[in-house]
């Protein structure tokens, strides 16, 4: 037994593989013991992947930073008459994909992007077309709940017929996951009044599980959200999953201030609490595959760590990223395929490539295999140590 005193009975449910309720992940949130959190996580983590961390070598392609939502936690978006403002062509994002293509492991595109006000659907339609005709061996995993809903009232279409088509004219495979930020009318009202409700937003996620397309799920926290709100943020999320089974990852996205107006009342959120949302989400969401640690929001030696806090999932090398940059994100932008296999590895875990919906490309080993690798890493660096 691990124990952390006032704990037991919820270390006894963990062991057991029994469901946890909201009053458990409220207690959580108060636990100070964060090495008894990530040792539960990591419990759940290893019964329900093993040894594998995943990854994708993957380009961000995000269209225009031009949206009508213009939220209080967002650095990215702009008016179309600011500075720094812009939108691409067809023919831009066919350069900007060509230019990724250098990687000759690159296997899909991450499409995500503003509500711009004057485009329409099928101009964010035609863009993903090309690019897919263009490209048809890279997986497609495109736009949010909140974009879905966008293109839905936009062109007049319903959330099913957005889906349908994105799905069968333009090979969109999965759905990203942003957008979800906290599942509270109350949080959405002062944050984001003009984008999708949490309601909407739930709504896209099971559709598209209905069609057969699978989604990952986020929270974005740290900002103006109570620790019951961030409970119950995991628990629609988890009730929709018993639903759908439509969920493949879940990622904590730590809300970054910088540049955001929000950002002149909230600081950033502690590595501590980054890495007990992290454990948290891995136990309350028992029905998810796997919990993503986003490198470019934690930075890479936190993601890291996050690996022992529940985490299998390190993303990608995040070609082109610019949203989360733009909000003063101080991660690399970008990382090659070699270095998350090394941190995956200094990590004790096989590294797996994988598409969108986690099918495997290929592994680097066995986890007898990654401990020679382990071994002989140490010996060549002490060989180079000058005596």
């Amino acid at each position: 037994m691990l124990c952390s005193k006032g704990y037991e009975d919820i270390e006894e449910k963990v062991l057991k593989g029994e469901r946890l309720t909201r009053e458990d992940g409220v207690r959580l949130f108060h636990c100070h013991d964060l090495a008894w959190l990530g040792a539960m996580a990591d419990i759940v983590r290893r019964r329900k992947n093993g040894d594998y961390v995943y990854y994708n070598v993957n380009c961000h392609v995000n269209l225009t930073n031009i949206c009508t939502s213009r939220c209080k936690f967002c650095a990215f978006g702009r008016d179309a008459d600011d500075l720094g403002a812009y939108e691409m062509t067809k023919e831009q994002a066919l350069d900007l994909v060509r230019d990724a293509m250098r990687d000759p492991d690159l296997a899909g595109l991450h499409i995500v992007s503003g509500l711009h006000p004057t485009w329409t659907f099928e101009q964010y339609l035609g863009i993903v077309r090309a690019l897919h005709e263009a490209y048809p061996e890279l997986y497609i995993k495109g736009f949010t709940g909140v974009e879905i809903t966008h293109f839905a009232q936009i062109s007049g279409l319903s959330v099913r017929e957005v889906l349908t088509r994105l799905r069968d004219e333009a090979g969109l495979q999965a759905i990203a996951g942003g957008g979800a930020e906290i599942l509270s009318d109350r949080v959405r009202g002062k944050l984001c009044p003009k984008k999708a409700t949490a309601d909407e937003w739930l709504g896209v996620a099971r559709t598209a599980h209905e069609l057969g397309i699978q989604s990952n799920a986020s929270m974005l926290y740290g900002h103006i959200e109570t620790l019951e709100e961030r409970v119950d943020h995991l628990m629609k999320l988890r009730a929709l999953q018993d639903e759908t089974h439509g969920f493949l990852t879940f990622i904590c996205f730590p809300f970054l201030p910088a540049n955001t107006e929000l950002g002149k009342k909230v600081r950033q959120t502690s590595v501590w609490d980054d890495l007990r949302t992290m454990a948290i989400s891995r136990l309350m969401l028992d029905n998810f595959p796997h919990i993503k640690a986003y490198w470019v929001m934690l930075t890479v030696p936190v993601a890291q760590v996050a690996l022992g806090f529940g985490a299998d999932d390190i993303d990608g090398t995040v070609h082109k990223e610019t949203i989360l940059h733009d909000a003063g994100a101080k991660s690399p932008r970008a990382l090659s395929e070699d270095k998350i296999v090394s941190l995956i590895r200094e990590a004790g875990r096989i590294p797996a490539a994988c598409d969108c919906n986690y099918r495997v490309l290929h592994t680097f080993g066995t986890i007898e295999g990654l401990k020679r690798h382990q071994v002989a890493d140490r010996l060549e660096s002490v060989s180079k140590i000058p005596y």
